[in-house]
């Protein structure tokens, strides 16, 4: 199955996690190199104008998770992917859009990625996002997810 497009993507995440609706989540890029989602500031503002730190990072795992679904239905595996941990650094005020780009890990991790979950049925990668905003890196995230091949 190919990867979708970025509104089939973006339907998908509106309709299957509501708070990327609610957040006014857009997919801008989707494909198994990499997936970048924005978000603007109204409905992301915390209390001194800027984006709401719990919404940035929600943005990051989300763009993570969908570069991982992506790369997932592109290589015609079915499974369900959660995140197991991450860390998420913010480096500069986010006083409007915003957006959290996943790029795709190195080929030798995603190969011995795949190579665990077709042996074993789950395995773990981590992925990294990076947030701008205004032309400026913003922020940094990385998330270990776990995937499990569906039957």
């Amino acid at each position: 199955m190919p990867a979708p497009t970025p509104q089939a993507l973006q339907d998908y995440l509106h309709a299957h996690i509501p708070l990327s609706k609610a957040m006014a989540v857009e997919v801008k890029t989707a494909s198994p190199q990499g997936v970048c989602l924005a978000a603007p500031l109204a409905p992301n503002i915390n209390h001194r104008d800027t984006v709401f730190g719990g919404s940035a990072s929600a943005v990051a795992i989300l763009s993570a998770w969908a570069l991982l679904h992506v790369s997932l239905l592109d290589a015609n595996i079915k499974a369900r992917l959660v995140i197991q941990k991450n860390s998420m650094s913010y480096d500069l005020p986010m006083p409007g859009e915003f957006s959290a780009e996943a790029a795709a890990p190195s080929p030798e991790k995603w190969q011995r990625f795949l190579a665990t979950l077709l042996k074993h049925k789950r395995a773990r990668i981590s992925i990294q996002s990076v947030l701008n905003c205004e032309g400026q890196q913003a922020g940094r995230f990385e998330g270990d997810f776990v995937a499990v091949i569906l039957q």
